[in-house]
């Protein structure tokens, strides 16, 4: 028992180029790996995993496409090596290491004397439905998770290797020239109009970028990332979200902007209607990181729509290994996917301004959490709240208290210094704004309202209200939160003279659809 080659190096209309039936046949067979019970298996564009008793055993296809070659033995073995190495280092346990499948005289075994036929990953087998792809299907996205998600990509960012003056541009292009090639394959799906413009404004996009993105890679933003981080290939273990499944077959494609490597995460929540989801991770990870990541965001429409256009593409190759109501709804997932990938590059309106206020207790954070989603080009707006400010100028945890004296006024000066300088950087890149502060000085509302008139963007200020015993109550019972606020400091508040205010009063989170917003028919 062997596996056979096709005749021609060509690959088929599904870039298979090897006969691998009586390998999945095998592993497929409970007897295989001596148990009772039924062995799953799920397929992918590029794999076939079965899930046998406690273990489960990943096989490369062997398929030719542009973007990934596993079409000899050799090119599998090499493929398997990496993903222990490389994705086991961030998911501890988790990869076992690779099994040969051999033809013995008696037939096909794992391990052991023979001819090995092909090779899997081992891997410790963990429950499917604590993919986050799953978990965000039940609603199971909760504000400590996506916290403990954004905290996990940017350690995993942290510690990926940097690449210094790779050309990610050229890259960037070899890609759009891919999924356009691709594209002009598969008309029924992807309308020859719709592509060829998607392709010129992408380009377009990609020129405008480029000089920002050299930069970007002259200055360390550019690492050996995961390079395939969606929900799918998130997972929870010991009730942690691990990475799993990085890009181990081309070093190259995992080689990106960090931004580029989260854009898919992003656009993955996004194009499911998460969009509060997508708004959280981002603003997450840019607290978390270097200031100089805010230049980035005027790159994120063309990484989202690349993101988006990629994984069209993506589960386009893998219909052939599909079919019925599954093969349908997959098809339905990709033309989703490919006019999401327009939509992310032909957002309309300028970037705005928006500037809450209010003492401590008001529900300001609560506010602009709601407002973000719908405010500018997707993902939403990037939140400056002055609390975290304040601990990143520090140097401390969101959630470290400070000690009394980080909060005397000169510091604070520094800390609303920092917010208006940030907010100008952030509406340079395109993105809209909400900074969220007290506010309680009619100087500090005019400064705010002054960033957005010198940038030309439109402004809106919002004061919230709320009675002194529900302040009170509020910064008493919240826990896990950036806020040192205490009754004291709302008493203190509530001396303040704070001038005529002329913001919106008791300002509430607008109706209305994120920019990009997934189509719907």
């Amino acid at each position: 028992m062997t596996v056979s080659s096709r005749p021609s190096p060509q690959p088929a209309d599904d870039h298979v180029v090897a006969d691998q039936s009586a390998i999945f046949d095998f592993l497929a067979d409970p007897r295989s790996h001596g148990i009772a019970e039924a062995v799953e298996r799920i397929d992918t564009h590029g794999a076939v995993v079965f899930l046998a008793g406690p273990f489960a055993y990943k096989v490369k296809r062997a398929v030719l496409f542009p973007f990934m070659d596993f079409s000899t033995l050799e090119k599998r073995r090499a493929a398997c090596a990496a993903e222990v190495e490389i994705s086991g280092a961030g998911a501890p346990g988790l990869y076992l290491g690779v099994a040969p499948v051999v033809r013995t005289a008696s037939g096909l075994a794992l391990g052991g004397e023979g001819e090995t036929v092909d090779y899997a990953v081992k891997m410790r087998r963990f429950d499917t439905n604590l993919t986050l792809d799953k978990v965000a299907a039940r609603g199971g996205l909760a504000p400590d998770l996506l916290k403990a998600m954004a905290a996990t990509i940017v350690t995993s960012h942290r510690a990926a290797p940097e690449r210094r003056g790779v050309d990610t541009v050229v890259r960037l292009a070899s890609y759009l020239a891919d999924n356009t090639k691709e594209f002009a394959a598969r008309p029924e799906l992807f309308p020859p109009r719709e592509a060829n413009a998607l392709a010129a404004a992408a380009e377009k996009a990609l020129a405008t970028i480029a000089p920002l993105l050299k930069a970007r890679s002259a200055t360390g933003f550019v690492r050996r990332c995961h390079g395939d981080m969606h929900l799918r290939n998130i997972v929870l273990l010991d009730g942690c979200p691990v990475l799993f499944d990085a890009i181990e077959f081309n070093d190259d494609i995992a080689t990106c902007d960090v931004l580029y490597d989260l854009a898919f995460l992003l656009m993955d929540l996004w194009r499911q209607g998460l969009w509060a989801e997508a708004n959280a991770i981002l603003n997450r990870y840019l607290w978390a990181t270097n200031d100089a990541q805010v230049e980035g965001l005027s790159a994120l429409p063309f990484f989202l729509s690349l993101r988006a256009g990629i994984r069209a593409k993506v589960e386009a190759a893998g219909l052939a290994h599909l079919s019925g109501a599954q093969r349908l709804e997959a098809e339905t997932r990709i033309r989703e996917a490919f006019q999401l990938a327009q939509a992310f590059l032909h957002t309309s309106g300028r970037a705005e301004l928006w500037a809450v206020g209010g003492l401590s207790g008001s529900g300001k954070s609560t506010w602009a959490t709601a407002m973000a989603p719908a405010a500018g080009r997707a993902p939403g707006a990037v939140i400056l709240r002055s609390d975290i400010e304040r601990k990143r100028l520090f140097g401390i945890g969101e959630v470290e208290r400070l000690p009394p004296e980080a909060y005397a006024p000169n510091v604070s000066e520094k800390v609303y210094g920092r917010l208006r300088d940030l907010a100008r950087r952030v509406l340079a890149t395109g993105q809209s704004v909400i900074v969220d502060a007290v506010h309680a000085r009619p100087g500090e509302r005019d400064a705010i309202e002054a960033v957005a008139r010198k940038a030309g963007a439109p402004f809106r200020g919002f004061w919230l209200e709320a009675p002194e015993e529900t302040l009170i109550r509020r910064v008493e019972t919240r826990t896990g939160d950036a806020s040192d606020a205490n009754a004291d400091v709302v008493r203190q508040q509530l001396a303040y003279d704070l001038g005529e205010i002329g913001w919106a009063r008791q300002g509430r989170p607008v109706s209305r659809a994120p920019s990009a917003a997934p189509p719907s028919d």
